[in-house]
């Protein structure tokens, strides 16, 4: 129809205006009234389809693919792929980008994101180089960028060794990645002076949009901070880490991941310390979408994280139930296995723990070495220190290393198991000797096994470790020595014999002066040296110069309001209450004094029976301080002159505390 012809080409008129506007949901509508006329229209659902996609709606628009696959065939393969890619379904966009009839440039970029998702960085990285290589566009500094990022993530999660593929270092997202690199290299220094130059870029490219506030430079600048805090904490500035870790928390970026990962790793600061803030920071790990943005080896550790920190909280079957997940996910790993052991050995069930490690290592012999050594150790706390060097004893990675021989003797010699100690020394000799002989770790432990062996008395076993020793090197006097001394008790010709290739005294003598010997610091016999006489023993005449001055006497200080022309009182020595002048306290009734002076004196009755307190019977003896024969008035009707005494403020304080202790709510 004529009319009908008009409307649809003033509706395909209103598509191209609001697809040049941005307005996605009004071109969707004008497309549905389209397709209302014409329901097979390719291009109509095309354009519908990509209008879905910039409006977010991938579930939608691939149900329209699906529903009208045989009419669209080809021509949205990957529009498909790329609604796959946004909804998590990276396997399924995998296939369909690999079942694609022609590799398009924009196909090859998606498929290189999937890759990476999927962590297959070798694929990922060989088709970033060739885009990189045959195409030249806008969006090469992007394809650097990601191919960048690849080579980081096989530096971190693969140990890959670094490559220079000559990428430059002109943004701070390219100088971002290559600290990355130098993180998984450990190269922590290089990787810390990067972030700190990627950071300064930044600031730089975000301060020419005027648009970009200082809260935008920011939250873009949080993931290189977080990136610092990490190698701090690598290095072991745990403090400076956590404040900076915190600080990326507080802006509260809209990367989930990056959040995730800060949480995680503050929790790891805490450890089983401060576990409140760990149970809050948790949280943050359990956002919607958290495992799309993180490797899998990141996402391992945050669960890992999750059981730990249950044990911690003492939330047994919480643990349980995440470290029997990871197993179940993991079945290979041990770390599970070893949360769940540490659970229950928090619970005292060191027995039911060992059966699980026992269990665990006949399964996976190929992680039996870190399950056995955590099996030693529980029968070590156990007390059990024979089995615990059988379980060490079986794990061959470590049978022979100097550290676990050095352990196994320790524990045999604690035993009493000489005959243990010396098996182990021997079968390691034996080792070496068919692997390494007379490597340097062959003769120590030769030399070790031969000291052994003297200290517990088996001389005739040392004989032929030392005897292989002096063959090694028959100037070694040492060797020699230990070697007749062995020989003495058993042998005393073969030691008369090598006692010939000892040398002569002469040429073992040394410049050594006894004297400086003998009254050195170590010494611990010093000879007392003979006092020097030199003519008569008469004392000498000391100088001038080596008199000591004798030090001044620094005079008393005298209390405060001291009047130093004022006789002193003759009665300051007698306590207060026994001075003639002393009148009683003035507050209060007057009270006789009980219990004042000796032991059932009383102060009334003493008074009235002193007869020289009369005034019949004059003073057989002058008071003291007064002079014998005086005529004067007696002292008692004279008030002496005082030294002021200080209040007594520290009673009436220490009072005051007491109360408030009393209290039990006053602040200290």
């Amino acid at each position: 129809m004529a009319s009908g012809g008009v409307s649809v080409a003033s509706l395909w008129t209103e598509v191209n205006r609001c697809g040049q506007n941005g307005d996605y949901t009004r071109a969707l509508k004008a497309l549905s009234k389209i397709l209302h006329e014409s329901r097979d229209d390719v291009t109509a659902l095309h354009c519908k389809i990509v209008c879905l996609v910039q409006n977010g709606s991938f579930k939608e628009a691939l149900n329209v693919m699906n529903t009208h696959s045989k009419v669209l065939g080809s021509e949205v393969v990957f529009e498909k792929a790329y609604c796959e890619y946004r909804l998590n379904r990276v396997e399924s966009a995998l296939k369909t980008i690999e079942g694609a009839a022609e590799q398009t440039d924009k196909l090859k970029e998606l498929y290189g994101q999937v890759l990476y998702r999927l962590e297959r960085y070798d694929a990922c990285k060989s088709v970033y180089t060739d885009l990189i290589r045959n195409s030249q566009d806008e969006y090469e500094e992007e394809r650097k960028t990601n191919l960048a990022a690849v080579v980081a993530a096989m530096s971190q999660w693969e140990k890959a060794p670094s490559e220079d593929l000559g990428l430059p270092e002109s943004t701070y997202e390219l100088c971002y990645n290559s600290s990355c690199s130098l993180i998984g290299q450990g190269q922590f220094t290089e990787a810390f002076n990067k972030l700190q130059q990627a950071e300064e870029l930044c600031r730089v490219s975000l301060a020419d949009d005027s648009d970009v506030t200082e809260e935008d430079i920011e939250s873009e600048l949080a993931v290189i901070h977080s990136q610092m805090a990490y190698i701090m904490q690598l290095q072991g500035r745990t403090d400076e880490a956590l404040q900076l870790y915190n600080q990326v928390i507080k802006l509260k970026p809209s990367d989930v991941g990056l959040l995730a990962v800060t949480a995680n790793n503050i929790i790891t600061i805490n450890k089983d310390q401060n576990v409140f803030d760990s149970k809050k920071k948790v949280k943050l790990t359990n956002a919607e979408g958290v495992e799309y943005k993180l490797a899998k080896k990141q996402v391992q550790a945050i669960d890992f994280n999750k059981a730990l920190l249950a044990m911690y909280t003492n939330q047994a079957d919480q643990c349980r139930k995440l470290s029997s997940s990871l197993q179940s996910q993991n079945p290979g790993h041990p770390r599970p296995v070893l949360i769940q052991v540490a659970q229950l050995c928090r619970e005292k069930q060191h027995s039911k723990a060992i059966e699980l490690l026992q269990q665990f290592s006949d399964q996976h012999p190929e992680s039996a070495s870190e399950i056995k050594m955590t099996m030693a150790q529980l029968y070590l706390v156990q007390g059990h220190v024979t089995k615990a060097c059988d379980v060490l004893r079986s794990i061959e990675e470590f049978k022979y290393k100097s550290g676990m021989v050095s352990a196994l003797v320790t524990m045999y010699s604690h035993e009493e198991d000489i005959d243990g100690a010396i098996d182990v020394f021997k079968q390691a000799i034996e080792h070496y000797q068919s692997e390494q002989p007379g490597s340097a770790i062959h003769l120590a432990l030769v030399r070790e096994a031969a000291n052994f062996k003297l200290k517990y008395g088996r001389k005739k076993e040392a004989i032929s470790d030392l005897e292989q020793l002096w063959k090694q090197n028959t100037n070694d006097i040492h060797t020699l020595a230990q070697l007749i001394s062995a020989y003495s008790l058993v042998d005393t010709d073969k030691a008369k014999s090598l006692s010939k290739h000892l040398p002569s005294a002469d040429t073992m003598s040394f410049n050594v002066d006894v004297d400086e010997l003998e009254n050195s610091h170590g010494a611990t016999y010093v000879r007392k040296k003979a006092a020097k006489v030199t003519g008569e023993n008469l004392p000498k005449e000391q100088s001038q110069g080596e008199i000591k001055k004798k030090k001044k006497k620094k005079k008393g200080k005298l209390p405060k309001n001291c009047d130093p022309k004022a006789t002193p009182d003759p009665e300051r020595w007698l306590p207060m209450r026994e001075r003639s002048y002393y009148r009683g306290k003035k507050k209060g009734k007057k009270k006789e004094q009980i219990g004042k002076g000796t032991q059932g004196a009383m102060a009334g009755a003493s008074a009235e029976l002193d007869a020289s307190k009369t005034a019949s019977s004059p003073p057989t003896s002058p008071r003291p301080g007064s002079a014998s024969g005086s005529s004067t008035a007696p002292a008692s009707n004279v008030v002496p002159p005082r030294q002021q005494k200080p209040a007594a403020s520290g009673a009436t304080r220490k009072k005051a505390t007491q109360k408030k202790k009393k209290g039990g709510k006053g602040g200290w």
